[in-house]
């Protein structure tokens, strides 16, 4: 099933950023850097990308980045903000599209009333140490955290 799945991704994807071209200019996703008490952060794996991102998602028409932010913690971690995230950056993510950006929010004021189960959209997830990060952590997932942890430079591409 997973195969078929990752087969039919490329095409689904397509298909849905070509709807959204026609139905808005550009498109707009939000990120979470969760960073807990120990210095680790929520990661999780989606069942239809390869790879741990930061969760997050996109921001639907009539909704603030945070609200969006507040709404994708909630489904793909079972995660609360208890204070106002802090806006890291905004980015060009020209792998999606020419026109898809995404803010990214980092926050250390959380409460997860639970651990989250897997389903259909969420493969896995889990809090991880920098020195300790799944192999398969994408690239841009990995920029962001050196941003915030290491002081890296902040790139203006996802």
């Amino acid at each position: 099933m997973n195969k078929v799945r990752q087969a039919f991704e490329p095409s689904v994807r397509r298909a849905l950023h070509l709807y959204w071209r026609w139905t808005r200019g550009m498109t707009l996703g939000v990120r979470g850097l969760v960073i807990d008490e120990d210095q680790r952060f929520f990661l999780v794996k989606h069942t239809y990308v390869p790879g741990w991102q930061l969760p997050g998602g996109g921001v639907e028409p009539g909704e603030t980045m945070t609200e969006a932010l507040a709404r994708e913690l909630e489904e793909e971690g079972n995660i609360e903000i208890l204070e106002p995230p802090v806006l890291h950056g905004l980015f060009f993510n020209s792998r999606v599209s020419q026109r898809d950006h995404v803010a990214l929010f980092i926050v250390r004021s959380f409460y997860q009333a639970r651990v989250p189960v897997p389903n259909v959209e969420i493969a896995a997830h889990g809090f991880f140490s920098f020195d300790a990060l799944p192999e398969d952590t994408t690239p841009a997932t990995r920029a962001r955290i050196a941003e915030v942890m290491l002081g890296a430079p902040v790139s203006e591409q996802w």
